[in-house]
């Protein structure tokens, strides 16, 4: 994935951004490996559709890996990469961040967020 941007924040972003895939690499940090549905739980109300694009494009990054088991029924399991793994203390430190702030930010409401309103298009 060629990301045109100097900026790293925006890189970052652009590489865990969307509603999943912050949560995705969170539940495998916290836990790993994962199945399938062990991420579905952990990330309601993803739907199988989009969670398996997610997964494929972190794994397409590097991010994760992907391990099927050749057993009946199917088994495969998702585990942060050697490169999934530098995410940890980023992690960590979003996560204490959000903790920490959770009741002092106030999120922006759909009517209010110029991206997603009607008044904020052309």
């Amino acid at each position: 994935m060629k990301l045109e941007t100097k900026c790293p924040v925006a890189f970052t972003s652009r590489i865990l951004g969307g509603k999943w895939k912050a949560r995705i690499v969170w539940a495998l940090i916290r836990n790993e490996p994962l199945r399938f549905s062990e991420i579905r739980r952990a990330c309601p109300p993803v739907s199988d559709r989009i969670l398996t694009k997610e997964l494929r494009e972190l794994e397409h990054c590097g991010l994760i890996s992907r391990e099927e088991f050749p057993v009946i029924p199917p088994k495969t399991e998702y585990r942060l990469t050697a490169l999934g793994q530098t995410l940890r203390p980023v992690m960590a430190v979003m996560a204490d961040w959000g903790n920490a702030n959770r009741e002092k930010v106030i999120e922006p409401s759909r009517d209010t967020d110029p991206a997603t309103s009607s008044q904020g298009r052309k």
